[in-house]
């Protein structure tokens, strides 16, 4: 089956063209500049933007990722893909490692039928003095054994964990990650400068959460920020909701990273899409109010409550981004984390129709996958 998409104006890796494309079996195969040669959906001058990539979100719609189970985290990917996210990872919080091992279990189905793009461990092998909304009573020391058994849990569908680096054992625990194919991140560390640099020649190649739940930048103690902002290797995830970051840190990331090392993520929970009210991270009880969410016993932000198309444009209207710029670092960038940009992340010929429609004010009013419409434009 042949779609063409007509009068739309693309954002493309080279800058944003009135123009055309057409999709075939689920595939870009041609993009055009002018009038498309054809008859066409006209999408009447709207924005087409690649389908966005959460590498880092916990929930939405009232459901959630750590409960493991396969309905609420298909309320979650659901709830997110009409929001334009395409490509979506499942992470979940510091619990017992049999809980861990039977949420990767159940959440490998869903990676097999291709809902989700992997599963990401945020935990347990974090610091207490940084570990955020996660259950200190829950935490380990870092073990390659313990790691390696839940890896057969989540049957390779296991993409990505975090861990503080300065922990015992932790230089052997990305060591194993890295040898399994799973992206170390460096996150919730209590770590030194030099600690977060022995933590990225032993293989973290992701800062999870840039800035959160790690010691701030200090011009005597530049601590992980600087070391992670400045080492090539590293992506750093930004939590752009204007609650985690001020947007002039963001683009102080940004422009230390460039768009090629930054990746926005969400980090969303369980209230994403609902309202205020009491909601769960894992083991934890969170309470949601005007749309941030903290730990009920505490103050500890507990994840957010935002989707990648707020995300996307905040990074345009607060932070300043063209809309390539955008694009690259909400789509891009996040598939290279992946390893998959050669067939996600941008409006490229060869790439899969994963594509989000785009109003003028950058609201979402249409979203493709595979060259499948999951809401059509209106």
């Amino acid at each position: 089956m042949s779609i063409t998409l007509a009068d739309a104006r693309l954002v493309t890796p080279d800058g944003v063209h009135e123009g055309w494309l057409t999709i075939e079996d689920g595939r870009i195969t041609h993009v055009g500049r002018g009038p498309a040669p054809g008859p066409g959906h006209s999408l009447t001058g709207r924005y087409v933007v690649p389908g966005f990539v959460d590498i880092h979100s916990h929930g939405g719609a009232g459901g959630s990722f750590p409960s493991g189970d396969p309905d609420e985290a298909s309320r979650v990917a659901a709830l997110h893909a009409r929001h334009g996210t395409t490509t979506l990872m499942a992470s979940l919080v510091t619990a017992s490692l049999d809980d861990l091992a039977r949420a990767a279990s159940a959440l490998a189905d869903l990676c097999d039928d291709g809902l989700l793009a992997g599963i990401h461990f945020e935990g347990p092998y974090i610091s207490r003095a940084r570990c955020g909304a996660h259950d200190p009573a829950l935490l380990r020391e870092p073990s390659p054994r313990e790691l390696s058994e839940l890896l057969k849990a989540g049957r390779g569908h296991v993409r990505m964990l975090t861990v503080a680096a300065e922990l015992p054992g932790a230089p052997d625990v990305i060591r194993e990650a890295t040898a399994n194919n799973v992206i170390a991140a460096f996150g919730h560390s209590d770590a030194t400068y030099e600690q977060t640099v022995e933590g990225v020649e032993a293989g973290c190649t992701v800062a999870t959460h840039l800035f959160n739940t790690m010691p701030p930048l200090h011009h005597r103690t530049p601590g992980p920020v600087a070391a992670l902002l400045q080492d090539e290797r590293v992506t750093v995830e930004l939590i752009n909701d204007g609650v985690h970051l001020h947007p002039a840190m963001t683009r102080l990331a940004y422009d230390v990273a460039g768009p090629g090392r930054t990746a926005l993520i969400t980090d969303a929970m369980a209230a994403t899409g609902m309202g205020d009210g009491a909601y769960e991270l894992g083991p934890m009880k969170v309470n949601v109010v005007g749309g941030v969410a903290r730990l009920a016993d505490g103050d500890a932000i507990a994840g957010s409550t935002l989707t990648m198309d707020v995300a996307f444009r905040r990074a345009v209207r607060q932070v300043g981004l063209s809309l390539t710029e955008a694009a690259e670092i909400a789509s891009l960038t996040p598939a290279r984390v992946l390893g998959v940009a050669d067939r996600l992340g941008s409006v490229s010929v060869g790439k899969q129709a994963d594509l989000v429609v785009l109003t003028d004010d950058l609201e979402v009013s249409g979203v493709m996958r595979g060259g499948r419409w999951i809401t059509e434009p209106r």
